[in-house]
């Protein structure tokens, strides 16, 4: 797991890659699936959840259409955590969302298999098969009239 130490002047540096990072440098980390930890350089503490809800904030703050946290949500939330006994609602949120992203994910799957067909296109598949066929037809038909000649 790749480490990156938050040091006192909030600056985030990757020790695999021996460079500083920005929470864009991680957003980018995590949209490729690499794993990683955030600790604080002087007390090792673990940071990671911190800096992933930083990366949030910073993707909710930039593009305004794309809002994924209403006021309403957020409020709810603060409710969840006010509760004498809070909901399991880390475990519901997450396989909700990886339901979601796997459904996602076949509906793009499907859409490029859906593209791929374009009616060019199935005729030139069409095309091929046929003259596989064919081949193959005339091919054997040939060995045959070969294996019957004396």
């Amino acid at each position: 797991m790749r480490v990156i130490r938050k040091y006192a002047n909030r600056r985030l540096y990757d020790t695999e890659q021996s460079r500083y990072v920005t929470l864009e440098d991680l957003r980018r980390l995590i949209l490729d699936e690499v794993p990683f930890r955030v600790e604080d350089a002087k007390s090792g503490e673990d940071l990671t959840r911190t800096i992933l809800l930083s990366i949030i904030i910073e993707q909710e703050q930039a593009d305004g259409e794309a809002e994924v946290f209403s006021n309403d949500l957020l409020a709810q939330f603060i409710r969840v955590y006010d509760m004498a006994q809070p909901l399991p609602l880390a475990r519901y949120l997450e396989q909700g969302t990886q339901l979601m992203l796997e459904q996602q994910k076949r509906v793009q799957d499907q859409w490029q298999q859906a593209m791929r067909h374009t009616p060019m296109e199935l005729m030139r598949e069409l095309a091929e098969e046929n003259m596989k066929f064919w081949q193959k037809t005339i091919g054997q038909a040939g060995t045959k009239d070969d294996d019957e000649k004396p």
